[in-house]
């Protein structure tokens, strides 16, 4: 059977705050944006008894049967959606693990947006967020994979031709973990992106905003204040910040050749931390 070829982008967010905390996760809102950094997933159906999935690549390694496209398969399994139908998935990975991009939850939801748009699950928008937030609580942000806003109660609003940044990314050779992070969180913040417009991806907003989970992460893991400042030290970005919880930090740029010169004098001195740049989609 033919194999189809999707991209997986990474997600990245320009900012963070948490609002508040329901039973178990943090309420969170955020402004989010994609990048032209992705995985490939090659897929296709196939006449075997159970779904295989397979990862390779440099990010590939540790990744376990219990992953979110895995999770994805069963879910759709015991809602009936598929049909019987079964389904062979390999992952080439290029973004890194434990990164605060959004890697694993956006293979899910490429796969997911794959199999509607093929027509072979037709879920309405409730069923579809259902879905998702099974999988991942930021799973249904990669059903849009585009720039958009999460407001603090849980809606999202897509926005239109917004700037384009490029970015120099930097993850060290270790990984944050989301549990551990969201777990230390003890301040909250009033909500700011309940009415999400265009102005909020424009730099004049986004220098003064933040992300919350930043401090955190810099006080556990010190490498990273280290990599922020530097960043901060060199071709002047528009900003820096860290994504998601971390443990990647992202300058930005308004020139290409700014983002690829700091990737040069960033590489000059952290030799073996994984440094790449990329641009919003």
């Amino acid at each position: 059977m033919k194999i189809n070829k999707i991209k997986s982008n990474a997600k990245l967010n320009l900012a963070l705050n948490i609002t508040g905390k329901k039973k178990v996760l943090h309420k969170i809102e955020s402004i989010i944006d994609f990048i032209d950094l992705h995985d490939v997933i090659s897929i296709n159906q196939h006449n075997r008894k159970k779904h295989h999935i397979s990862f390779y690549g440099k990010f590939s390694k540790n990744i376990g049967k219990k992953n979110t496209v895995q999770k994805l398969f069963q879910i759709l399994d015991k809602e009936n959606l598929l049909k019987n139908k079964k389904f062979k998935v390999k992952i080439k990975k290029s973004i890194p693990q434990e990164a605060g991009l959004g890697g694993g939850s956006m293979n899910a939801a490429s796969v997911f947006n794959y199999l509607v748009k093929k027509k072979i699950i037709n879920p309405n928008y409730q069923k579809t967020r259902s879905i998702c937030d099974l999988v991942g609580s930021d799973v249904i942000l990669g059903t849009i994979s585009s720039s958009c806003v999460l407001s603090s109660d849980g809606r999202i609003k897509k926005i239109y031709n917004t700037p384009k940044y490029y970015s120099t990314l930097v993850k060290p050779n270790f990984g944050c973990s989301t549990k551990k992070i969201y777990s230390a969180v003890r301040k909250y913040t009033k909500s700011k992106y309940n009415k999400p417009k265009k102005n909020m991806f424009g730099i004049k907003y986004l220098i003064d905003q933040q992300n919350a989970l930043e401090k955190i992460a810099l006080k556990k893991y010190p490498k990273l204040k280290k990599i922020k400042l530097f960043l901060e030290s060199i071709n002047n970005p528009l900003f820096v910040r860290m994504t998601g919880s971390g443990s990647t930090i992202v300058a930005y740029y308004n020139s290409l050749k700014s983002c690829k010169l700091a990737k040069a004098k960033f590489k000059r001195k952290y030799k073996n931390y994984w440094c790449v740049t990329a641009k919003t989609i």
